[in-house]
């Protein structure tokens, strides 16, 4: 979080203080790094630039139109997942031949909209979607652009409820299965075969598990002799949550991948999602009350899990930093709570913490991915704002929702 510094004591994003921020907008909100943004995506580009892919945003990490706006812009696509993630690629200036659709569930629907707007690909998971996307195909008299996403049975080290490359996991056609799979599909008139996809999983903090997979998919293409357009090689690189936490050494990386789009001839998709948001944004929050308890003080701050749920789905770490710093410690243990009626909605503990009181304000860290895209209303709460802050100026890129609406709704 290059963009997030103190100055003389305070906290500042890009050259703006998160103190005027917070003297004009009520807590909790998300506050995002323009700078961040644009930098993390030049850099991931130039990272790949001998391999030279289709650099196609996971949406899913953060569907804010300003922001997938910002990431357009820079030359980026769009993997989406459901029709209305399609729908937000589009409205926010994403060519359709720039968009991907993944995902095991897709709806008649979806895949109607999907097809109507000539998007570049739809990455099939099953026979089953396949046998449907023939159907709209041939009722509409079009022959639709495919990719197949197969499980390469690769064990990501990754936690095991964003692990989706292993034979348990439920996304893709098993390499076992395929061969009866594809000589059905190969058959359909409706069809055209561009592309294999392959997602082993997500916060991938090593490359061996790329390089195995990059190992698999080159036996599997020279196997199934087929001429391929593109393979999309998903996403998943990790960031740093913590100090333990090493990041993938991207750099190792595209030189095996440059080694296999040569061998194959074909182009190189990508969808990061995480590593181009992730460590763009804070959630900012206000301490509401502190709670002596038996044997540690709970601070008990304005955001909950409704907000914000990383934590409680999936056991992260994120670290909370105080807005004023001092150099006055606390002895007593501390954690960090929210006020949402569930014992999850709890974020961090700490042995020792600097002095705080109540009405002083912290910001929780690196939530630009899956924070605000995972945001719900739950206890009725409504949806917290967006801030984006480019240099030494903000402006709000999603309005708090409002509760009368949401309770009239």
């Amino acid at each position: 979080m290059t963009h997030f510094k103190y100055f003389k004591e305070k906290l500042f994003v890009e050259s703006t203080s998160m103190l005027n921020i917070v003297k004009k907008n009520k807590t909790p909100f998300y506050l995002y790094s323009g700078q961040q943004i644009k930098e993390n995506y030049i850099k991931f580009a130039k990272i790949f630039k001998n391999v030279n892919p289709l650099i196609c945003f996971a949406a899913k990490a953060n569907t804010n139109l300003t922001i997938m706006r910002m990431l357009g812009r820079l030359g980026s696509g769009a993997d989406v997942v459901s029709g209305g993630e399609l729908l937000k690629a589009l409205k926010a200036g994403i060519k359709p031949n720039k968009i991907v659709f993944s995902g095991v569930g897709k709806t008649e629907e979806e895949l109607k909209l999907a097809i109507k707007n000539k998007i570049l690909l739809i990455n099939v998971e099953s026979e089953s979607e396949a046998i449907l996307i023939n159907k709209i195909g041939k009722n509409n008299n079009k022959i639709i652009s495919i990719g197949f996403r197969i499980n390469p049975n690769v064990d990501a080290k990754t936690h095991k409820k964003i692990s989706t490359g292993k034979a348990e996991n439920k996304f893709g056609v098993s390499i076992k299965n395929f061969s009866s799979f594809y000589k059905k599909i190969k058959k359909f008139k409706n069809l055209k075969i561009n592309a294999v996809s392959v997602h082993i999983g997500s916060q991938i903090l090593s490359d061996a598990p790329y390089k195995k997979t990059l190992d698999v998919l080159s036996e599997f293409i020279k196997d199934l002799n087929i001429k391929l357009k593109y393979v999309d090689l998903g996403g998943g690189f990790g960031i740093k949550y913590t100090k333990k936490d090493k990041q993938v050494n991207l750099n190792n990386y595209a030189k095996l991948v440059y080694d296999f789009k040569k061998k194959l001839n074909c182009n190189i998709i990508f969808e990061p999602g995480r590593s181009l948001v992730g460590n763009t944004g804070v959630l900012v929050s206000k301490i509401q009350y502190i709670k002596k308890g038996s044997n540690k003080n709970f601070i008990i701050i304005d955001a909950g899990m409704n907000d914000f749920m990383r934590t409680a789905l999936y056991d992260a770490s994120h670290d909370i930093v105080p807005i004023v710093r001092t150099k006055r410690k606390s002895q007593e243990p501390i954690e960090f709570v929210g006020p949402i009626c569930e014992t999850s909605c709890k974020f961090i503990k700490y042995k020792k913490y600097q002095k705080i009181k109540e009405g002083d304000f912290v910001a929780i860290t690196n939530v630009g991915a899956y924070g605000s895209s995972l945001s719900s209303n739950y206890n009725t709460k409504p949806l917290i704002a967006e801030i984006l802050v480019d240099k030494n100026s903000f402006k709000i890129i999603r309005k708090k929702q409002n509760l009368f609406k949401l309770i009239n709704s």
